[in-house]
């Protein structure tokens, strides 16, 4: 690997879990902006706009370095759908999608703090969810509390259940970071993978 720190912007332990998986030495630290969407802003672009700010932002107190921001909107028929916060919110989000498919954005910047360059990317992954009961739903809701999750899919554990089909071309990207997509952009940058 190149002799840059990589750095994690983001404090979500999701992406952290998926960046481990690189086996790359970085440190994680928290940007500090905010996530508002801007009025008549695409799903797409609110997604690629804060990935990029929140690697800026990381950027900043760290040069040189090369910071990985993500950030993933979810959307029905155009209408952006947040991270729940709530049993309440996750409910209706849930009983919004039942049946239905749902786009998840999930955009990527890896800023090289270098030349302070970046390179960006958004993921589109197309979700199933399945029809069912409002039972189900909630002893989901209540088992794995993806109040934090876009959509209120937390895909890596039970959410699964729920799903009927995920189209993608990075199965990582739903869970919030395209490690496929990502593993590029190192490579862009010098970084490798294994030693000889």
């Amino acid at each position: 690997m190149t002799s840059s720190l990589l750095v994690l912007a983001s404090s979500s332990a999701y992406r952290k879990t998926l960046l481990s998986r690189l086996q790359l030495p970085f440190e994680v630290a928290v940007p500090d902006i905010d996530e508002t969407p801007q009025p008549g802003e695409t799903p797409s672009a609110t997604a690629l706009r804060l990935a990029r700010e929140k690697a800026a932002a990381v950027a900043a107190k760290r040069p040189g370095a090369i910071v990985i921001g993500s950030d993933q909107v979810a959307t029905l028929d155009d209408e952006q759908i947040g991270k729940p916060g709530n049993h309440a919110n996750a409910l209706a989000q849930l009983q919004k999608m039942r049946g239905r498919e749902v786009i998840f954005h999930t955009a990527l910047c890896v800023w090289d703090g270098r030349n302070n360059t970046a390179q960006v990317e958004n993921i589109q992954t197309v979700v199933k969810f399945r029809d069912l009961p409002d039972e189900e739903l909630n002893a989901y809701l209540r088992i794995e509390q993806p109040y934090d999750c876009a959509g209120s899919a937390k895909n890596e554990a039970l959410g699964i259940t729920i799903l009927e089909r995920i189209d993608s071309s990075d199965p990582t990207a739903l869970t919030g970071l395209p490690l496929i997509a990502l593993t590029g952009m190192l490579r862009n940058l010098g970084v490798t993978f294994f030693k000889n």
